[in-house]
C-alpha cells in the first residue's frame, strides 16, 4: 500500500468544495465514480441487494449513488455519510428536488466514526470514495459494526494495480488525487477477512482504462469551455488536469492503477 501523511480530511473537504470538486463532476456526472450508473447497477446486482432493503453509504459525496439505488433497486431507505459541508448540503438539495428526501438521508461526519447505530443497516455501500481515507481499518470497522450479522458490504475504489506503482509513482499519484494512501485488491480482502467477513468478490473491474479515455476525450472535444469555465478561464490549470489524467491512463494500461470492486458477508 502506498501512503503519504501528508494528506488528511481536510484536503479532501477542500477539493470537493472547490473547483476540483466541480470539474470532476463535469465529467463524470452526480455519480462521481468510474463507471456511473452501470457501476452502481452492477455492483448492486452482484451483492444481492434486495427491494426494501436499508443501506449505509461511507462517504457519500452527494447521494447520487443513493439515490440510484432507491430508484431502480427499489432500496427502502439509505443513510449516507460524508464530511464535506458542501457536498452534503448540495445532497440534500438534490434528494428534495427528486422528491427522495423521505428515504434519503445524508449526514455530515466522518465515515470512520459515523454515529450511525450498530447492526442496523442490511448493506454498506461506497463507490470510488474510501481511497480518499487515511485509516482504512478503522473505515472497514466502522462498516462492519454498522452492518447487521449476515448483511453486506459492497464497494469499489481506486487501488494499486496487480503490476504495482514505483515509490515515485505511487508519490506522484497520491500528490495528485490528494489520497492519503492507495490500497491494493489483497490488502482491502484481508482488512475485511480480518474483521470477521467473508470475501466474495475482490477484482479488478477493467473499467479505469476505457473511462479515462472517455473523461479526457469530454476535455479535449466537447467540453473544454465547460471546463475551462470551473477553472477561472486558466489555460495552463486545465492542461495540468489534462496531464494528470494522461499520467493515470498510463499508469491504468500499464496495470499499475485500477478500480476494484469488493463484496464481502458479514459473519
Amino acid at each position: 500500500m502506498k501512503s503519504n501523511p501528508e494528506f488528511a480530511l481536510s484536503d479532501v473537504t477542500a477539493v470537493y468544495s472547490g473547483p476540483e470538486g466541480d470539474l470532476w463532476e463535469l465529467l463524470m456526472g452526480q455519480q462521481i465514480h468510474v463507471g456511473g450508473f452501470k457501476a452502481s447497477i452492477d455492483l448492486a446486482d452482484r451483492a444481492g441487494l434486495g427491494a426494501g432493503s436499508h443501506g449505509v453509504d461511507l462517504c457519500c459525496c452527494n447521494g447520487a449513488g443513493m439515490r440510484c439505488l432507491v430508484r431502480f433497486r427499489k432500496v427502502a431507505s439509505m443513510v449516507g455519510v460524508d464530511a464535506t459541508a458542501t457536498i452534503v448540503e448540495r445532497g440534500r438539495s438534490r434528494c428534495q428536488e427528486e422528491g427522495l428526501a423521505d428515504r434519503v438521508r445524508l449526514v455530515l461526519g466522518d465515515a470512520c466514526n459515523s454515529g450511525l447505530p450498530a447492526a442496523s443497516a442490511d448493506f454498506v455501500w461506497g463507490e470510488d470514495a474510501w481511497c480518499y481515507v487515511a485509516d482504512k481499518a478503522k473505515l472497514i470497522a466502522e462498516a462492519t459494526r454498522i452492518v447487521k450479522p449476515a448483511g453486506t458490504i459492497a464497494f469499489t475504489d481506486w487501488v494499486e494495480g496487480a503490476a504495482g506503482l514505483s515509490d515515485a509513482e505511487g508519490d506522484q499519484v497520491l500528490r495528485l488525487m490528494r489520497f492519503p494512501n492507495l490500497q491494493n485488491i489483497s490488502g482491502y480482502a484481508r482488512l475485511l477477512q480480518d474483521h470477521g467477513c467473508t470475501v466474495l468478490a475482490a477484482e479488478d473491474t477493467g473499467r479505469f482504462v476505457p473511462y479515462i479515455d472517455l473523461y479526457l476525450n469530454m476535455i479535449e472535444m466537447q467540453l473544454t469551455y465547460d471546463a475551462l469555465r470551473i477553472v477561472g478561464f486558466d489555460a495552463g490549470l486545465l492542461q495540468t488536469a489534462v496531464s494528470g489524467f494522461t499520467f493515470l491512463r498510463e499508469l491504468a494500461r500499464a496495470g499499475k492503477i485500477a478500480q476494484g470492486r469488493f463484496i464481502a458477508r458479514r459473519s
